[in-house]
């Protein structure tokens, strides 16, 4: 998991935020975001984006339960991230850059817009180096039964939030 209050992007995507150097969005173009996730995933050789996965996230989309964050340079989509929210519970999926420092200026974002909407966790799934540094940690399986009952049980829709701290 990665503490909501605890993130700390570094100096490099702080900076980057506030030069506004990336335009960031919430929900704008969910499709093109995880077509570029299935994308990558394909070039990685894994293929757990599959046709009918991605048709599955963008149905809970269209219900509101699975959202993107979408990272702008000009009029060109440079890189995003999806997940699905339940309540205060946010799971990240997967994510793509197509520039460098897009995929961490808009994670930044997401960590920022999940701690002012009123979220308690959120689950990255994988704790990587990157991850870690930013406060990730794994969380032992009892522990995170009791947050994310705690987590899924609260109210919480998400909103961009326009700073990064």
């Amino acid at each position: 998991g990665l503490p909501i209050d605890g993130v700390q992007p570094g100096k490099e995507t702080r900076r980057l935020a506030r030069q506004k150097r990336f335009r960031v969005t919430l929900d704008t173009a969910f499709d093109q975001v995880i077509g570029h996730c299935a994308g990558n995933a394909r070039r990685q050789q894994s293929s757990w984006i599959t046709d009918e996965v991605a048709g599955a996230y963008r149905a809970l989309h269209r219900m509101g339960a699975a959202h993107s964050i979408e990272v702008w340079q000009g009029d060109a989509l440079v890189g995003g991230l999806y997940g699905v929210a339940i309540g205060g519970y946010f799971a990240g999926e997967s994510q793509f850059h197509l520039v460098n420092n897009a995929g961490a200026v808009g994670f930044a974002h997401l960590c920022a817009s999940l701690r002012a909407s009123g979220f308690l966790l959120h689950d990255v799934q994988f704790v990587k180096p990157h991850l870690a540094k930013m406060g990730a940690f794994e969380l032992p399986r009892v522990e995170f039964r009791h947050r994310l009952t705690e987590a899924i049980a609260r109210p919480a829709r998400l909103a961009l939030s326009p700073d990064v701290d």
